[in-house]
């Protein structure tokens, strides 16, 4: 009647566009028509490695924690601290600003592993690598070391050491800054066992010295400190570097250790110390400095950095200064005895001078003849070399000469300007003077003056005499110096020089009038040459430039200090980069 009607009643049209549609929706989504099918989750096997990679920074991080917590069950390190030493990595806190520590080959070292499954391990026993290295700051600025670890194969090398060393040699040159070097032990050179282990002896390379030489010459900074017994590798290693420091208390370095020594030379009964201790190789100039324990060895590195830029292309740091440059010094106008024959401390000249308690002083214990150091005027660094008239008058023997001739090529690689005083009556003589080779050594200074570059000025306080004051005074054109009215030259001291020059004369009235009237003739002569000598006729012909006020000397060292930095020092920087000056150290 009027209802639907029931769907065996409905044509063949309606069936056929549901099939249609249906099949439309296949096409279109068929998941959507289609039943979901339910995935089933494999099973879990035991060796499925995590995705975060949790298990190795587990691994990394244990063995991390194996290596900075000491073992009081190690005989190594017993030793270490039953001789006064400070651990490896006491020695790293201790040395770095904190906080700045930043560790190179944190894992290094001989790991024993023990199988958890096919693929999965986990270290049982872990001997790091005997020496720390990495990054880290020295107030403030950032530098690479190596620090050798003692207590692990007394610092001799493993399977890591050598690499480690060599690649944070490489870091230095590649990224251009500091390098400081804490050794104990012999820094990578090998022992008899290596043998063993490897199964063959090997002839002795040498790889890290290629990237010493060039730090050391590219201006690098090299300090070094000697922490216990050097040998070897490890003592030439510290010994090459820029600046180096001892450690009084615990600190020795030597070729080869006492049983060796034995054998070879028969000398028996000799301690670390007695081989070479700080008593030997400070007072040798083997090693710069002597400090009395490890804390005084990072102050000095500490201190000697903050003259020296990071790198020869740079100018050294200046810092703020609270000692004004105008500051007039009374006290130099009465330092120098108006008698001749006697002395006065050089040192109080340099510190009343420089900015106060800026002076710095390197090889105190070795060729005390002459006086080197560091210090600032204006905050600006400047090198400082002095003759010591307290010892041998101040003659310059073969030790002072040596140490001058290496404080030249110092401030010569790092672009400090050298403020020196003068007071040299020559070089050594005598018997002594002759042995140790004064005239060679003399010769070595001499050619050093005038092949470095670095700008000088010098103030002549009182005798310039001989070849010794030709070669300090006139190793630059146009020179830069002034004298104080205390100031004496000529080619000999006045005392000996009559004896010399007026020989023959001073003989013939001996002979024929005697002795008391040749003592009158002397007197004669030498107060004729004495009014001759006044410093005052010399600048009358030009042959000083000028002579000044002692308590002005602060003044005019400042002044011209802080000319060379801001002309001639950022000129020099340029042709340092241009390869045109190329300073050697090594």
């Amino acid at each position: 009647m009027g209802g639907d009607e029931p769907p065996s009643k409905r044509g063949p049209s309606s069936t056929s566009a549901q099939s249609r549609l249906a099949q439309v929706s296949k096409h279109i989504a068929p998941d959507a028509v289609a039943k979901p099918k339910k995935r089933r989750r494999k099973p879990r096997d035991s060796d499925d490695l995590p995705a975060d990679y949790s298990d190795i920074l587990s691994q990394i991080s244990a063995l991390r924690k194996i290596a900075a917590t000491p073992d009081p069950n190690n005989r190594g390190y017993v030793r270490q601290k039953q001789a006064g030493k400070l651990w490896v990595r006491e020695r790293v806190e201790q040395l770095l600003d904190p906080g700045s520590f930043q560790e190179v080959g944190s894992v290094s070292g001989t790991v024993e592993w023990r199988r958890v499954g096919d693929v999965k391990e986990e270290p049982v026993e872990y001997v790091p690598s005997n020496n720390v290295q990495g990054f880290g700051r020295l107030r403030g600025r950032k530098i690479v070391f190596t620090a050798d670890d003692f207590s692990i194969r007394a610092g001799h090398a493993d399977g890591a050491l050598m690499d480690k060393t060599v690649y944070m040699e490489k870091l230095a040159i590649a990224l251009q800054i500091p390098i400081v070097k804490l050794v104990d032990g012999s820094s990578g050179g090998g022992s008899v066992t290596t043998i063993r282990t490897t199964g063959f002896s090997y002839v002795p390379p040498l790889p890290s010295f290629t990237q010493v030489v060039e730090q050391l010459n590219m201006g690098i900074p090299n300090l070094g400190a000697v922490l216990g017994p050097a040998i070897g590798l490890g003592a030439a290693r510290v010994v090459a570097c820029h600046f180096s420091v001892m450690a009084a208390d615990i600190g020795s370095l030597f070729n080869a250790g006492p049983s060796v020594v034995k054998n070879a030379t028969f000398e028996e009964g000799l301690s670390f110390t007695d081989l070479g201790g700080p008593a030997m190789h400070c007072t040798n100039g083997t090693i710069d400095n002597m400090a009395p324990d490890e804390a005084g060895c990072f102050e000095q590195m500490r201190t000697v950095l903050s003259y020296l830029p990071d790198c020869g292309t740079k100018l050294p740091p200046v810092i703020e200064c609270l000692d004004p440059i105008n500051r007039s010094s009374e006290s130099l106008r009465s330092i120098v005895p108006r008698a001749r024959n006697r002395m006065y401390n050089p040192r109080k000249i340099i510190t009343e001078v420089v900015d106060q308690g800026s002076f710095f002083e390197i090889g105190a214990l070795w060729g005390t003849t002459s006086i080197v150091g560091l210090a600032r005027f204006g905050g600006q660094p400047v090198g400082i070399v002095s003759l010591n008239c307290e010892v041998n008058a101040g003659a310059l023997d073969a030790l002072g000469s040596q140490k001058v001739t290496r404080m030249l090529k110092f401030l010569d690689v790092f672009n400090i300007p050298l403020i020196q005083f003068v007071d040299v009556p020559g070089y050594a003589i005598g018997t002594v003077a002759e042995r140790t080779a004064t005239m060679r050594h003399g010769v070595a200074l001499a050619t050093t003056y005038y092949s470095t570059t670095m700008p000088i000025f010098s103030v002549i306080v009182r005798r310039v005499y001989g070849v010794a004051g030709g070669v300090m005074l006139d190793c630059r054109d146009p020179r830069m110096r002034v004298a104080w009215p205390s100031g004496l030259w000529g080619s000999l001291p006045l005392e000996g020089g009559i004896e010399v020059g007026h020989s023959f004369e001073l003989k013939e009235i001996e002979r024929t009038e005697g002795k008391e009237k040749r003592e009158a003739r002397y007197k004669e002569l030498e107060n004729n040459y004495r009014r001759l000598m006044n410093p005052v006729r010399t600048a009358n012909h030009f042959g000083i430039e000028e002579i000044i006020d002692p308590a002005a000397t602060r003044r005019i060292c400042a002044e011209w200090v802080n000319h060379v930095y801001e002309e001639l020092l950022p000129q020099r920087i340029m042709q340092r980069v241009a390869g045109t000056i190329k300073p050697t150290f090594a």
